[in-house]
């Protein structure tokens, strides 16, 4: 597996450190310093996502980078309404910004608002969200990867054998490329998936719980893991076993939010997540953006992939 593995106890520090000083380097790392060159410079963020966890963070990150090169960086949320997205691209190139960012989402469900981009010479960039016609470049994780780490730490967990239900949502790309992974990872070890769960968004941790309850009440004995494709749905169904009284199903999750890192510090059932290098992602795509409108430099690939990294308990 191409991602780093690091115990938690021995990292929580490094990887704050981390992100603080990626918020620190970037305008001396590949990042013009404030005001150099990024004067007047307008970008809009479009997502139907922020509320979710990682989202925000990623978007808070791009945001304050996109400050400290002097641009003006704005933010438009749907609330989990995909129907809003086209409207929301449509609006936001009808403001002639020097780009518009696609903050996560699925581009596929957008190409009317993408039309109105092309045509008003708006370039879109995304972060986290999916490779498409009308997106110049999206950076994001390796999904894939992040799907088999999991996977891996579950099945690690399970001892190798037994059965998992996976909480998913596929009109997230990446969550969509986190199961496809996982699914590898389980079946060539033989794992049995009983149950795949959608999880709506907004609302991801208590449709999850939901789920999870109704499946141990169902299954009971014959559940052994529990896969979910974001922290928050693992936190979901974490806090379900707990309410059930279950001990000894694990749970992974992916994203490495603060949430799931105490979870999983605490020893119980959260087992394992995948970090996501927001620092790094966000920074690729301001460069990329900047890069194109102050130099008129095209992204060499439309699809950038960055390594995650996996933390287990101690």
């Amino acid at each position: 597996m191409k991602g780093k593995t690091m115990k938690l106890n021995r990292t929580l520090a490094a990887l704050t450190v981390t992100a603080v000083a990626g918020l620190g380097l970037t305008a001396c790392a590949g990042g013009a310093e404030a005001g150099d060159g990024g004067d007047g410079v307008t970008v809009t963020v479009v997502t139907p996502y922020l509320a979710n966890a990682a989202t925000k963070e990623a978007i808070d990150l791009f945001t304050a980078e996109g400050e400290e090169r002097g641009w003006t960086v704005s933010v438009v949320d749907t609330a989990g309404d995909m129907n809003k997205l086209n409207s929301a691209f449509q609006d936001a190139a009808a403001q002639q910004p020097d780009a518009i960012v696609l903050g996560t989402g699925d581009p596929t469900q957008i190409s009317l608002g993408l039309k109105a981009a092309a045509d008003a010479d708006i370039p879109v960039f995304a972060i986290d969200a999916g490779a498409a016609d009308g997106i110049a470049a999206n950076v994001t994780s390796d999904n894939v990867d992040l799907g088999q780490q999991s996977a891996g730490a579950l099945i690690e967990a399970m001892g190798g054998t037994g059965s998992v239900v996976m909480l998913t949502h596929d009109p997230h790309p990446g969550v969509r490329a986190r199961a496809e992974g996982a699914r590898e990872a389980f079946e060539a070890a033989g794992i049995e998936i009983v149950e795949e769960k959608h999880v709506n968004v907004p609302g991801p941790v208590d449709d999850a719980r939901t789920s999870v309850q109704d499946v141990i009440s169902a299954r009971g004995g014959d559940v052994t893991g529990i896969w979910g494709g974001w922290d928050e749905p693992a936190l979901g169904a974490v806090q379900a076993l707990q309410a059930a009284g279950v001990s000894d199903i694990p749970v992974v999750g992916v994203d490495g939010q603060d949430f799931a890192l105490a979870e999983i510090e605490k020893g119980g059932p959260f087992v394992a997540t995948v970090k996501q290098d927001w620092a790094a992602i966000v920074l690729q795509v301001a460069d990329l953006i900047g890069d194109f409108v102050e130099e008129g430099a095209e992204p060499e690939q439309g699809q950038y992939e960055l390594p995650g990294t996996l933390v287990t308990q101690p």
